[in-house]
């Protein structure tokens, strides 16, 4: 731990400061689970439900027809192509039981994105829908591909055909904490794909503490709208409920008005999501119909959590509404603010979780660590970071040292121990030699009635360098125009962070996972 460690003093009661990690391969919490809840709801999706002990049973099958008709051998990577079906959950506990490492790949990836990661990973078998296959198809004489296992959105066609006379026993093949269990790919700090590669240690521990942060319980109900995909939904809404035998609920697709209803319709007690969900599910006309009372803890994470969306929320469903932080080399969580109103900072990630260390070091160099209060890059340290990236030893020592992660996030630590994450380093807008953060700017933005989503971008400017620009989406029936939007948010910050122009859109770009991309906007 870090000298000061000055979040130990306000570290929330029952939740555990250290913890003492199995050395077991992930797949082990589906086989505990299905021994010790044999006959209960492990998923739920749509009208299908699988228990604890068939969904076991059935990803021993998956790793068995992997090894006899794939001769799949222990290291091998296995490219899965799929949204958040049952086929996922079944796909992603066979290949770890095969000894095979998972490489989660977007449904929104076009050709050459697949194509990349596919070639870069080195993937020679693919799991995927059948509306992908013309995808695969494409790219499949120009990346290592020799196996396509398809799958229909029902458990049905080719997937059921691929699992017939397979062994529902367990595999013997011996897989360690220390084996690889994912590639997840990112464009990390520095822009470019990159494979973190995550071991079966890394996230068995950090489902581990993240279920103690949140005080996860076996009869809890998982809400999985993040994209199983990605390593936040991986983590948080797939390993993590199956380590406390809970009961997780798919949805292919976030739409508000169906995320209300199966709340309502399950019981759901846990979500966890990003902030466009929550200004989504505020913004539904019909939200009022719902009772969503069930909900016991929602973390927010991936962007910045508005106040002003936090508070709603909470007053709305009377559950607790806390932002978290995270990356993808970190397997993905470093930080939760306490599920505890009393210790709940607003604005904050909150402290680092169960066996995480935290600093704040120097933009320059990130050698230097700086006091409370003072501005600089986030690096932290755990068990759940990676152990570097995928064939990549450059981009890895640019990032891990000494053991510490660099996040590439500006961030800064209070005297209680608080972290607060000021924004990315890449998204910094440098106005006449000033900082200028563009997400303080957005969560003034968001008090305004009018806006639903914004994001604010640095636009090349000739004499100042860059101006901050916002685009702006509008609720349903709002109107406001540009000059009062400008003159609303420049009246509450310095003259040098001044909006100086307002661009409606009907929409902005989300990623898979439903960050709003700057990167984007800022190209247009």
């Amino acid at each position: 731990m870090s000298e000061t460690k000055s979040w130990l003093k306000n570290w929330p009661t029952n939740v555990p400061k250290t913890i003492k990690y199995p050395k077991i391969p992930l797949h082990e919490f589906l086989e505990q689970a299905a021994k010790q809840h044999p006959q209960k709801t492990a998923v739920v999706y749509d009208k299908a439900e699988l228990t604890y002990k068939k969904l076991n049973a059935t990803s021993n099958q998956f790793a068995d027809a992997l090894i006899t008709r794939f001769g799949l051998k222990k290291g091998d990577r296995v490219a899965l192509y799929l949204p958040n079906i049952p086929q996922f959950v079944i796909a992603f506990f066979g290949v770890l039981k095969a000894g095979g490492v998972v490489t989660a790949i977007s449904p929104l990836y076009r050709e050459r994105e697949v194509e990349y990661q596919l070639s870069d990973s080195g993937a020679q078998t693919t799991v995927t829908l059948d509306t992908f296959y013309p995808v695969m198809s494409s790219i499949r004489e120009k990346t290592h591909q020799k196996h396509v296992v398809i799958s229909r959105l029902d458990l049905g066609s080719a997937f059921e055909d691929f699992l017939e006379d397979a062994s529902e026993e367990k595999t013997d093949v011996q897989v360690g904490s220390e084996d690889l269990a994912a590639l997840q790919y990112t464009g990390g700090t520095t822009g470019t794909a990159k494979g973190a590669m995550l071991t079966h240690g890394n996230l068995v521990s950090n489902a581990l503490s993240f279920a103690a942060a949140i005080r996860g319980r076996t009869d809890d109900v998982f809400l999985t709208a993040l994209p199983l995909f990605h390593i936040y939904g991986m983590t948080t809404s797939l390993t993590v409920p199956i380590s406390l035998g809970a009961k997780i609920v798919l949805l292919p697709k976030f739409e508000p008005t169906i995320a209300c209803e199966i709340i309502q319709q399950q019981k759901v007690t846990v979500f966890c999501g990003v902030p466009t969900m929550y200004q989504y599910l505020l913004s539904n006309p019909d939200l009022a119909k719902y009772d969503l009372k069930s909900i016991r803890v929602c973390i927010s994470g991936a962007a910045s959590l508005p106040p002003q969306v936090q508070k709603q929320f909470m007053e709305v469903t009377g559950g607790f509404l806390a932002e978290g932080y995270g990356l993808t080399e970190a397997s993905p969580v470093t930080h939760c603010n306490p599920v505890d109103r009393a210790r709940l900072h607003v604005g904050s990630i909150g402290l680092p979780l169960p066996d995480t260390d935290a600093k704040i070091v120097d933009l320059e160099t990130g050698t230097k660590t700086l006091a409370a209060g003072e501005t600089g890059e986030l690096a932290v340290k755990g068990p759940q970071i990676m152990k570097g990236y995928w064939q990549n030893p450059a981009e890895t020592a640019l990032v891990l040292r000494g053991g510490w992660l660099l996040t590439g996030d500006i961030a800064s630590m209070d005297a209680d121990g608080y972290f607060y994450i000021v924004d990315r380093k890449k998204d910094l807008i440098k106005h006449k030699g000033f900082s200028v953060y563009p997400r303080e700017l957005e969560d003034v933005l968001y008090e305004h009635p009018a806006v639903k989503l914004c994001a604010v971008v640095g636009k090349a400017d000739a004499v100042a360098g860059e101006v901050p620009k916002a685009f702006v989406v509008l609720k349903e029936g709002a109107a406001v125009l540009a000059e009062d939007l400008m003159a609303f948010v420049n009246t509450k910050v310095a003259s040098y962070k001044a909006i100086r122009e307002v661009e409606f859109k009907k929409e902005l770009p989300l990623s898979a996972a439903g960050k709003v991309l700057r990167r984007q906007l800022k190209e247009q």
